[in-house]
């Protein structure tokens, strides 16, 4: 079982691809720095109907950085890499709305055979 640390978008950008873009190739690069890091994955909102009444979340990103147990998350919380990617925060291209973290144990719980 590992750790994943989720950083979730509930915003709007002028210009969203700009924003993901931003994001995908300067951001990313800056987490990858973080001591203990394994992977990051990059969910981004598609367009998608539910003939059931659901609760249609507002994310238009959900950021996934995995690491190996939660003593390498709060080492990489800790670490001044984490301080740089915070910094670089501060130089996203312009967006408004919610932006929240959550960090929670990650279980494979079924998956296809190929």
């Amino acid at each position: 079982m590992s750790v994943s640390y989720f950083v979730r978008y509930d915003v709007t950008a002028p210009d969203l691809p700009r924003f993901l873009d931003h994001y995908r190739s300067h951001h990313v690069p800056v987490l990858a720095r973080w001591p203990g890091l394994r992977r990051v994955v990059l969910h981004t909102a598609v367009e998608w109907s539910d003939p059931s009444p659901v609760n249609r979340g507002a994310a238009v990103l959900l950021a996934q950085l995995e690491f190996d147990d939660a003593a390498g998350l709060q080492a990489a919380l800790a670490s001044p890499q984490r301080a740089e990617a915070r910094r670089d925060f501060h130089h996203f291209p312009p967006f408004e709305g919610t932006v929240t973290h959550q960090a929670m144990h990650s279980e494979e719980a079924w998956r296809r055979a190929p």
